[in-house]
């Protein structure tokens, strides 16, 4: 022990300014910071103060290198079979990478496609891969993926504690069924930052070595992984219309019994029954157009009423929509329809989940 080390015991007067009691944790503190702690050391000798005893010690943050990916709302995104990654109506996963390193880092992006039968987070198991798989980030400039906007596909420059909104996108196939489900994994992996406008390399696990001698290491600054990359998955459901048609026939009238017991001979009026069924549970079906070609049948479009019959047949035309085959009811969204060259053609406008829906049309037997 030292003189001035025993004079310093001897007296019992040392006070001491975070002598090691206190350490200083830098959590959160920026990678690169250079943290500088003094010390003061007073004491007398035989009751005399003498000059204080100073020092200090300088070292600098590492760089804590962590991340969180979450998807972002918690449930299902609904598609319909048929839906693109592409405008108007793009299908799209929406998930949120935040940034828990104390630096700016870039993010480098890849998607994963689950297991068929795999469970999904939200709908059941996976059923369908999704094609044309595509990754973006949120420009900022308008939420929700818009295509002409959000052109990114690495996260840049990150701020610490910032996050940012990343979309996947593409196309879902055609023959579906509601409820199917198709699950995608996020994973982002942290790169260097300091550079934009291109995705950084790899960090170098402990690229200098701690100093605990006042020496500032700033210029190799050691890189702690809490975690290299993360990833959540979310998943598309399928909500599609389930629609079925049935056709049926009547015969309205003929030229030898009228309208009683009418039979389908030459010159008789058949009415058709177009019936549009969307099942219960089922996506509305929009826009729902009937074509009916009996240009080569031994028909003819009869465009006017019949010369007599039920109350129930309407009575002013021969090509109407209505809600049920005798006729009646109204459907308040069908299109005109009409007839060219043999060719019946009407629109239903939306059929909703557990409707029916029907077209109306006369024709005459050749």
């Amino acid at each position: 022990m030292t003189s001035k080390l025993k004079l310093l015991v001897a007296t019992g007067t040392v006070t001491a300014a975070m002598l090691g009691a206190n350490p200083a944790f830098a959590a959160g503190t920026t990678a690169g910071d250079a943290i500088t702690n003094n010390v003061t050391v007073n004491y007398q000798v035989g009751g005399v103060s003498q000059t204080a005893e100073t020092d200090s010690d300088t070292f600098t943050v590492d760089r804590k290198l962590d991340l969180t990916v979450s998807e972002a709302n918690g449930a299902a995104q609904s598609v319909t079979p048929g839906q693109t990654a592409g405008a108007p109506n793009p299908a799209f996963l929406t998930y949120t990478v935040t940034n828990d390193s104390n630096d700016v880092v870039d993010f480098e992006l890849s998607a994963t496609q689950q297991t068929t039968g795999a469970a999904t987070p939200f709908s059941g198991t996976d059923d369908f891969d999704v094609t044309g798989l595509l990754i973006f980030v949120e420009s900022g400039a308008t939420p929700g993926y818009q295509p002409a906007e959000d052109t990114a596909t690495f996260i840049d420059e990150l701020a610490e504690d910032a996050n940012a909104t990343v979309y996947i996108v593409g196309d879902i196939p055609l023959g579906l069924a509601t409820g199917d489900a198709a699950g995608i994994t996020l994973t982002a992996t942290i790169k260097e930052g300091a550079t934009g406008g291109s995705l950084g390399g790899d960090y170098t696990v402990n690229a200098g070595a701690n100093t605990e001698d006042g020496t500032v290491n700033a210029a190799n600054i050691d890189n702690v992984y809490v975690n290299a990359s993360a990833s959540d998955t979310d998943n598309f459901v399928i909500s599609a219309a389930n629609v079925s048609v049935v056709k049926s026939s009547s015969v309205l009238w003929d030229p030898v019994n009228g309208s009683t017991n009418p039979k389908s001979i030459p010159g008789a009026v058949i009415e058709y029954c177009i019936a549009v069924t969307n099942a219960t549970g089922s996506a509305t079906a929009t826009s729902v157009s009937i074509s009916d070609d009996i240009s080569a049948l031994d028909l003819s479009f009869y465009a006017t009423a019949p010369v007599s019959g039920p109350a129930t047949i309407p009575a002013a035309n021969g090509v109407r929509s209505a809600l049920a085959c005798d006729g009646t009811g109204t459907n308040a969204d069908a299109g005109t329809l009409s007839e060219s060259s043999g060719v019946i053609t009407g629109d239903l406008g939306d059929v909703a989940a557990g409707v029916t829906e029907t077209l109306l049309f006369r024709a005459t037997v050749d």
